[in-house]
């Protein structure tokens, strides 16, 4: 192993909160002492099928504690699935079916062990223990904590001060994930910075069964595409990492400028030294923020996809948005007529995720047919034109 301050200092990089440090490093200190792992926990409720580059910065995190040589453990909670995280929520979650759920699963641990070393990674599904307790067992870890302390979490208490219902099982939630700590033994638990309080929990349950609390370690929450808010699916603000490489390097270069630094300390491998190195270099004016953007959209692509895929892609960004060509490869579009309502058109072809997001691109001047702007809901299209939303996203028309 590493010394303990070169630990450290490779685990404090990018990391938003630390608690306690000074039990981090004993910890640390005991692992060096006698070559012993630290158990480092990272519980992921499958919510959705898909990771994208937000999930990733704890998963980033994570590997940097593997090749360090400590056990990652990793829990997918199947159980707490079906009950659904009410942090940040200000209603109770729509819970999901067992199938939702296993599904769901299988596609993440697909997609993590594109980061993760599988062969050095345990991996646990919560069910093993909580869908083996019985009532008295729920019963005796409820009684490990108050009313009042759960009502010190954010969002509970401003539901509580609203008037707005908590049901009694979103309660259990953040005992839930607490109890998996228990039941594998961390020494460490990750998450975002919205899973503080869940995350300290498990702390307060692992000291009432005697056992030493973990260490808490939260990573920032990465902003999407729009810079602002948190990246989401459902906002269309992300990059999904089993999207095709072309896409993703386009989604990257139209990450704001201010936010490169942040996306190569959270999202990428490249060492602190040169993040530093090229951090110097836009503020001075040494390196141009379109090559720097590049060189991130590549680096994204090629932890993905691999270097020749990231080489491809790069080419074809520049040949499509710098020398302003079509794309060499566009997907086809069959329609019937050639008369259409255009809005209903782009969302069955996946171009937009709704008529009113595709009525919505028209009135802003995003649609275009043959390189030119379509301003009206209501077009005929003729065979061999192209179809074109934003930057990105083209369709060839042919008719039937």
């Amino acid at each position: 192993m590493k010394s303990v301050e070169e630990q450290l200092a490779q685990m404090s990089f990018g990391a938003a909160e630390i608690l306690p440090l000074d039990e981090l490093r004993k910890k640390l200190e005991r692992a060096v002492a006698t070559n012993t792992p630290l158990r480092v926990k990272l519980g992921l409720d499958p919510s959705a099928p898909d990771i994208h580059l937000g999930h990733t910065v704890v998963l980033r995190k994570l590997k940097q504690f593997q090749d360090l040589g400590h056990q990652i453990v990793l829990i997918i909670g199947d159980f707490t699935g079906r009950i659904g995280d009410p942090s940040g929520k200000s209603a109770a979650r729509k819970p999901l079916t067992e199938e939702q759920v296993l599904a769901n699963a299988k596609t993440y641990e697909d997609q993590i062990f594109k980061i993760l070393d599988r062969d050095k990674t345990e991996v646990h599904f919560n069910s093993e223990w909580l869908g083996k307790m019985n009532f008295a067992d729920v019963l005796t870890l409820a009684a490990k904590y108050t009313v009042a302390r759960m009502l010190e979490r954010d969002d509970f208490q401003k539901r509580y001060t609203e008037g707005r219902p908590i049901s009694l099982h979103e309660f259990m939630y953040p005992l839930m994930q607490g109890y998996d700590s228990i039941a594998t033994k961390a020494d460490i638990e990750f998450g975002g910075t919205d899973q503080k309080f869940n995350l300290i929990v498990g702390r307060h349950l692992q000291n009432e069964t005697g056992m030493e609390p973990q260490v808490v370690i939260t990573m920032p929450l990465l902003e999407g595409l729009d810079g602002v808010q948190k990246m989401s699916k459902s906002l269309g603000n992300y990059i999904g990492i089993d999207e095709e490489p072309t896409e993703m390097y386009g989604k990257a270069m139209s990450i704001p400028d201010e936010l490169m630094a942040r996306y190569f300390m959270l999202v990428t491998d490249m060492p602190r030294e040169e993040q530093e190195q090229l951090a110097q270099g836009l503020k001075d004016g040494s390196v141009h923020p379109r090559d720097a953007k590049m060189m991130l959209a590549k680096t994204i692509v090629e932890l993905y996809h691999g270097a020749a895929a990231a080489e491809a892609a790069e080419q074809e960004f520049v040949r499509v948005f710098q020398e302003r060509d079509l794309p060499s490869e566009i997907e086809e579009l069959a329609i019937d007529a050639g008369e259409v309502w255009l809005p209903q058109l782009l969302h069955a072809a996946g171009m937009v995720s709704s008529n009113s997001e595709g009525k919505r691109m028209i009135q802003q001047g995003s649609v275009r047919v043959n390189g030119e702007k379509v301003m009206e809901e209501n077009c005929t299209l003729q065979n061999d034109d192209v179809l074109q939303v934003g930057k990105r996203k083209y369709r060839r028309i042919r008719l039937g």
